[in-house]
């Protein structure tokens, strides 16, 4: 029985995790047509319905989703396991899958992976950006990267960069028609660049000044979803935007941008990789944690 159902099993996997049978066919390398034949093979010696499919998507059925808990976990084990054997090679070798935010990726991430990457011709890196907080375990990431306070207790992390500080920044010539703000409650009443988080939350405002914290939720005609975005539209002279400093420092120094409320910006912990614990076991995984890793 297991030898029959181990490649559906497989396929099962693919489908429920990807929500669509062209998507999961691709992962899987087959055609859309023969991976819908496997799942009714599947379904039919198994005698239950596991994935229900309409027109727009596939989802797992009440069984399917049982099947999904208790047989993925094992799945991941056993790849972890065979990836752990690629020690034996010359030189490591495997994908590792990354969630992490623009700003991640752009200050940290390609910095490092240009430098470690023709050194390690046999691992390939895929990048996924997301300014939210995805789930590593349902969506299949191998590591995630997020600011130190927003890491999950169950996971493991390693630092890959330092403390960073926010900055609240407008153009000159928005400054030359609204007063700058001597304090966050001041921003209520200026037009202010909203950050639209991927779980559909906008960002809200964080100061910090002598112990006293304030969250402010701001206001204005602009929302995006990365802090590149709201840097130019604070170019632009469209309000003020509240992102990394350094994501705007080169237009600070510049002069395209003014730095307001400076005492109330706080230094926050840096970003981290994190990831589950079965991801210990590749040598590849091992040498890109290490090349990420940040040293003081």
């Amino acid at each position: 029985m297991l030898r029959d159902n181990a490649n559906d099993l497989i396929a099962f996997l693919a489908v429920a995790r990807e929500g669509s049978f062209t998507k999961a066919a691709g992962r899987i390398g087959v055609s859309q047509s023969a991976l819908s034949h496997t799942i009714r093979q599947l379904e039919a010696r198994l005698g239950i319905r596991l994935l229900a499919r309409t027109t727009r998507a596939v989802a797992p059925t009440e069984a399917g989703e049982r099947l999904l808990r208790s047989i993925g976990p094992h799945f991941e084990e056993i790849e972890a396991h065979l990836e752990a054997l690629s020690e034996l090679r010359d030189k490591p070798a495997g994908t590792i899958r990354i969630t992490a935010s623009d700003d991640a990726i752009n200050h940290l991430l390609w910095p490092k992976l240009r430098r470690f990457l023709p050194d390690h011709p046999d691992i390939t890196v895929e990048l996924m950006r997301d300014n939210g907080l995805a789930d590593l375990v349902t969506e299949r990431f191998d590591a995630g990267v997020r600011m130190g306070e927003m890491l999950a207790k169950d996971m493991i992390s390693a630092r890959i960069g330092p403390d960073f500080r926010f900055a609240a920044v407008g153009s000159g010539a928005y400054f030359e028609r609204h007063p700058p703000p001597a304090d966050p409650q001041d921003l209520v009443g200026h037009a202010c660049i909203n950050i639209r988080l991927s779980a559909g939350a906008l960002y809200a405002w964080e100061f910090e000044k002598e112990g006293r914290e304030v969250r402010i939720r701001v206001d204005g005609q602009i929302v995006v979803n990365n802090p590149y975005d709201a840097v130019q539209a604070a170019i632009d002279g469209l309000g003020i935007a509240y992102v990394p400093e350094h994501v705007a420092e080169g237009d600070l120094a510049a002069g395209r941008l003014r730095h307001v409320l400076q005492d109330w910006s706080p230094c926050w912990d840096g970003y981290y990789l994190y990831y589950p614990s079965r991801r210990q076991s590749s040598p590849a995984f091992t040498a890109l944690v290490n090349a990420l890793r940040h040293r003081d």
